[in-house]
């Protein structure tokens, strides 16, 4: 008898490395698919928060409005409170590195270009609140309204620099209104796109953002309104001065 060996033909072991490789090449595949999925969805997801925190900080960053008294020009006291359509100042109890545990800021919100010129995108500065004198500096001087006549402060420019921080970004518009009282009890108060009461606070902020390019998978900008509650009256000397 002869005995016979087992054994494998050199064609049963190509066909054998090239089924690993071809399971091999599906499994990375399959990987490669579920990482991209992964990493989209956590963009999707820090996308999202970075909108909601945004808008959770203009909330507070408004409703800490603190009702500073400042000297503007020849040092005729004014509420401190810059309305513009795409320009806002004021002081605020809240900042973004300390939150409501800090000392007070002087906050500036405004609007620039977006990068390579797409779209625009809200920034913010955070300026230490040095009292009602330090505050007043920023106010350069009063000009008449032409429309109403009165003498409204006029402030000094707002400027983006290193530490400007931007809150939201890729917008397609981005504008404040402000929320002003009327005569008449019987009317309801008016959105103004800008403020021009020397010696008031506005009822109520908003500010109104669209996106650049919406998306209905993706939480996207939409309105902040924060009320203000403050009905200090700027003519009467307070003991906090």
């Amino acid at each position: 008898m002869k005995s016979t060996e087992a054994g494998v033909t050199l064609i049963e072991v190509l066909v054998a490395v090239t089924l690993l490789s071809l399971l091999t090449v599906g499994m990375m595949y399959a990987m490669s698919i579920g990482f991209q999925a992964f990493q989209k969805t956590d963009r999707t997801l820090m996308e999202n928060r970075r909108v909601a925190g945004a808008q959770r900080i203009l909330e507070q960053e408004l409703e800490g409005l603190i009702p500073v008294v400042a000297p503007c020009g020849s040092g005729v006291p004014i509420a401190f409170f810059q309305g513009e359509p795409q320009a806002m100042r004021l002081v605020s109890g809240f900042s973004l590195q300390q939150a409501w545990r800090g000392r007070p800021q002087i906050l500036e919100l405004f609007v620039i270009p977006g990068e390579e010129g797409r779209g625009v995108r809200l920034v913010v500065n955070e300026i230490p609140y040095a009292g009602p004198v330090a505050a007043g500096q920023l106010c350069v001087g009063r000009t008449p309204d032409t429309q109403t006549g009165i003498a409204i402060p006029r402030f000094a420019p707002v400027l983006a620099g290193p530490r400007s921080f931007v809150l939201a970004d890729n917008l397609a518009f981005c504008r404040f209104g402000y929320l002003s009282p009327v005569r008449d009890p019987k009317e309801p108060p008016a959105w103004m796109p800008g403020w021009k009461q020397p010696n008031a606070w506005p009822l109520a902020v908003r500010i109104d953002m669209g996106p650049l390019e919406p998306n209905t998978a993706r939480l996207q900008p939409i309105s902040v309104i924060a009320p203000v509650y403050i009905r200090r009256s700027p003519e009467i000397t307070y003991v906090d001065q």
